[in-house]
């Protein structure tokens, strides 16, 4: 039996939710202000994955102007035996301001897990973190957080239970309230049922997005309730095992909850699935901090435990402990090595079309702006908003997914004026990220390379470290080393590569760093490599870029 190293998908892949059918093996992610919304991946062994498509790619929501880190949260996905049917049930989180939260929950389905979807069907907008349950007799029901707002009540709210129609949407019946948590963790969401030897068991996350984070579970003969706690009293997965008391508290940080000893930190989020070995595994999300820091780049990735049934009807890890692993036994009799270049990227855009993991922030891709028709042999790239812009930044962008690697491209631009730039970077948001670009020098009779940053929304221009690009051609490497990163180019491909002035500290450009209040993490969507363009001017501008590749160390 092959042990599998953690975590199965590393970079932005949060709130895991894996299904199984027959010998396949798909999990959903969260993509918050990213689109095309909702990343799929597939797996035939649990050790290697790959990203095979989006469930929210075809105008079915509108991101421009999310605020980080709001957007499409905590998809679901689920399989109907009866009708064979996938479906996946998301929210869309709109406003987070004054702890409203207002959310819109739908539901799509499709025949194959490639697509095409239906269009949504609406569910609620109780609260977020929605989850579909197929029960045995044809009826189905919903799970999600009831999101509270009054005053002197316990946050963030329950955990409810209804019966949904799924051909017309929305509930029939009533809401039941089921837990408020089955562990003094606080912070009850993204409800989960399973049904197993005649419990429905219920798995919730708790403890918060922070290093308290964990997985809880209850259990019920009805649906409805009332669900009995796990009685250890305590998480069934965490990175952090020490009790914590923390009930009424919506969410937090918790840095006192960070485990010295462990290398994985925020276990939490689980996703509950039997494999046709006869075998049980919990995926869930976790996170990687930088050395001696409690800085997340990477933002949430995913995991996967082994799991387990005790005498008493109870899931729990393999081990009997509650503590994750970065490794896991792989399947019975299903012999597996793990790539380790699979999350690799090499594109010299010499297809029809570009590598399906490109994502970009806020709009849609469309081939108006971004395309390899235009000038074959390249991705043609038409610039538009600056990236401050929550709008329509030109932005092509691709999940960092280690701590130590090297993104490089080759690009041709021409500026003829100076709100016009393009090159390459590393991206958080409109208001933190850290850019290479070509762009008129600031006499307008030349181009050069020089580096622009947003930090904390604040723009940097590093004027002092330029240089001149004659032929409007140039290649740009970033290495970046656990949070510093340091840019190089090179302006024809005899030349030997040439430091673009001193390294950054970019150790900002995670999920800790990005205003966060104290005690609060800022965000929680992760460190992105990207190429781009940007025309201010008369959005007549466009670079094509030769190739784009990220190798991981």
């Amino acid at each position: 039996m092959s042990r599998i190293q953690n975590p199965i998908i590393p970079g932005m892949a949060p709130d895991p939710s894996i299904i199984r059918v027959g010998a396949d093996y798909y999990i959903a992610t969260s993509t918050f202000h990213w689109t095309p919304a909702v990343q799929i991946f597939h797996s035939t062994d649990l050790a290697n994955w790959q990203l095979i498509g989006y469930a929210l790619n075809h105008g079915e929501v509108d991101l421009r102007g999310t605020n980080t880190p709001a957007g499409i949260w905590a998809p679901h996905l689920s399989y109907d035996t009866r009708t064979k049917k996938f479906w996946l049930a998301y929210s869309h989180m709109q406003n987070m301001v004054g702890r409203e939260f207002n959310s819109d929950s739908f539901a799509v389905s499709a025949d194959s897990i490639t697509g095409p979807w239906s269009k949504p069907v609406y569910l609620t907008s109780i609260g977020f973190d929605p989850a579909v349950f197929h029960d045995d007799d044809g009826k189905h029901y919903a799970a999600i957080l009831e999101w509270e707002t009054r005053t002197g009540y316990q946050a963030p709210g329950h955990i409810v239970i209804a019966e949904v129609d799924l051909e017309n949407g929305g509930i029939i019946g009533d809401w039941h309230r089921v837990t408020t948590g089955f562990t003094t963790r606080g912070c009850a969401e993204a409800p989960q049922l399973y049904k197993h030897n005649g419990y429905y068991y219920l798995l919730i996350a708790a403890g918060g997005t922070g290093y308290g984070h964990g997985v809880e579970i209850g259990r019920s003969k009805t649906v409805f309730g009332p669900y009995e706690p796990n009685p250890t009293g305590e998480p069934i997965i965490t990175s952090s095992p020490h009790h914590l008391f923390s009930l009424g508290d919506p969410d937090a940080g918790h840095f006192e909850m960070f485990n010295p000893n462990s290398l994985m930190q925020k276990a939490g989020h689980g996703s509950l699935v039997h494999t046709q070995t006869d075998e049980w595994y919990v995926a869930h999300l976790m996170s990687r901090p930088l050395p001696g820091q409690k800085k997340n780049p990477l933002g949430r990735e995913t995991s996967l435990q082994k799991m387990q049934w005790n005498a008493d009807g109870w899931l729990e890890m393999a081990d009997g402990s509650n503590l994750a692993k970065m490794s896991f036994a792989g399947l019975k009799d299903v012999p597996t090595t793990q790539s380790s270049t699979q999350f690799d990227i090499n594109d010299d855009f010499t297809g029809d079309t570009y590598d399906v993991r490109f994502m970009t922030p806020y709009r849609t891709q469309a081939s108006s702006w971004v395309n390899t028709t235009e000038n074959p042999g390249h991705l043609r790239i038409h610039g538009h908003n600056s990236f401050f812009s929550q709008v329509n930044p030109s932005i092509m962008a691709t999940r960092a997914t280690s701590l130590d690697y090297t993104v490089q491209t080759k690009l041709t631009f021409h500026p003829d004026h100076y709100s016009e730039t393009a090159g390459l970077g590393l991206y958080y948001d409109s208001n933190n990220w850290l850019y290479a670009r070509l762009c008129q020098d600031d006499t307008e009779d030349h181009t050069v390379l020089r580096v622009l940053q947003a930090k904390l929304g604040d723009r940097v221009d590093h004027l002092f470290d330029e240089v001149t690009v004659p032929n409007d051609t140039a290649e740009i490497r970033l290495d970046y080393h656990q949070g510093i990163a340091q840019i190089s180019y090179r302006l024809t491909d005899a030349a030997d590569w040439q430091p673009l002035g001193d390294s950054f500290d970019v150790t900002y450009l995670s999920d800790e760093g990005v205003n966060g209040a104290p005690g609060e993490i800022g965000g929680f969507t992760a460190l992105f490599n990207f190429i781009g363009a940007v025309d201010a001017h008369q959005l007549q501008s466009f670079a094509d870029f030769d190739y784009y590749t990220v190798r991981n160390n």
